[in-house]
């Protein structure tokens, strides 16, 4: 199966761990991740609400060099949730307006490109659970994850606006995929609560206490460890816990991690190739620890 893919920034930076286990797992699994050329930032959530256009067209010549590189019949699978939410949006809007269509036309057009509309837009999860499929994945586990407690959590950009393959409320593919892997995910009310996502720059403190909220469920429903799908949630519950436990008097050390490399560890794969090791929180759980001793 190919696809293109878009890694996005931060996967070639702090989320480098992320692009490692993702490109891991997708060839165990017979998913030709083919990269997009000449991939440029997608704008990002925050840009949308200073410059609309600019955004969706720093966004849309990603799509219109998938367009032209897949020949129109390849998906472009991403990753990172915001990635994701905004190369789609992206797609809704040129398809459902028309004259935001024409703006986004028009600045392509200046650049030398142009863009039919005719690529979708995937996430990495939806193509391993849907394209692959949860039974093609369990007969590559050489490992169950025995048991483990884990919180599957979404954040809130994967599964909204278009919750395309998901609920957008309560989320439940990660889960499921977990479950194959043998891990046993736990109850997790707010796995679609945001993180803070950007304010963590500008309003610290609510974003300390919405990161807070987010560990807090986790840990009275007995996790052992966070699975997350993207890279700024898992800096925001990982990198902050510190500063969390100063300001409310908590005691978190919660291991936070990507499904795609829980998914390597169940297939497998050595800590090199699933890059694990990069953590902030030192990893206590003993699953964890047997597995980098092996």
């Amino acid at each position: 199966m190919d696809y293109l893919y878009y890694p996005g920034c931060s996967l070639s930076t702090s989320g480098k761990a992320y692009d490692v286990s993702g490109r891991a797992v997708a060839r165990l699994l017979a998913v030709n991740l083919v990269e997009l050329d000449d991939w440029n930032c997608c704008g990002t959530t925050p840009y949308f609400s200073a410059q609309g256009l600019g955004a969706f067209s720093i966004a849309a010549r990603n799509l219109a060099i998938a367009e032209k590189q897949g020949d129109g019949k390849m998906d472009l699978v991403t990753m990172c949730n915001s990635c994701y939410m905004t190369l789609s949006k992206t797609n809704h809007y040129f398809a459902e307006d028309e004259r935001m269509r024409k703006d986004i036309g028009a600045v392509l057009g200046a650049a030398g490109r142009s863009y039919g509309g005719g690529v979708k837009v995937r996430h990495l999860l939806d193509v391993l659970t849907n394209d692959v499929g949860l039974e093609a994945v369990k007969a590559k586990v050489t490992r169950e994850l025995n048991g483990l407690k884990v919180a599957a959590y979404y954040g809130c950009q994967m599964s909204r606006p278009g919750a395309e393959f998901d609920d957008p409320e309560y989320p439940m593919t990660m889960d499921r995929l977990l479950s194959v892997l043998g891990a046993d995910p736990v109850e997790f009310p707010m796995k679609a609560k945001c993180c803070g996502g950007m304010l963590m720059t500008t309003s610290q403190d609510v974003a300390l206490k919405m990161v807070r909220d987010v560990l807090s469920d986790a840990m009275e429903n007995g996790a052992e460890c966070i699975a997350t799908a993207c890279p700024l949630c898992q800096i925001n519950l990982e990198a902050y816990q510190g500063d969390i436990n100063s300001k409310f008097g908590t005691n978190f050390m919660m291991p936070v991690v990507y499904f795609t490399q829980l998914a390597g560890m169940a297939m497998g794969l050595t800590r090199r190739e699933i890059d694990l090791g990069r953590e902030l929180v030192p990893n206590t759980v003993s699953f964890f620890r047997d597995y980098v001793a092996a």
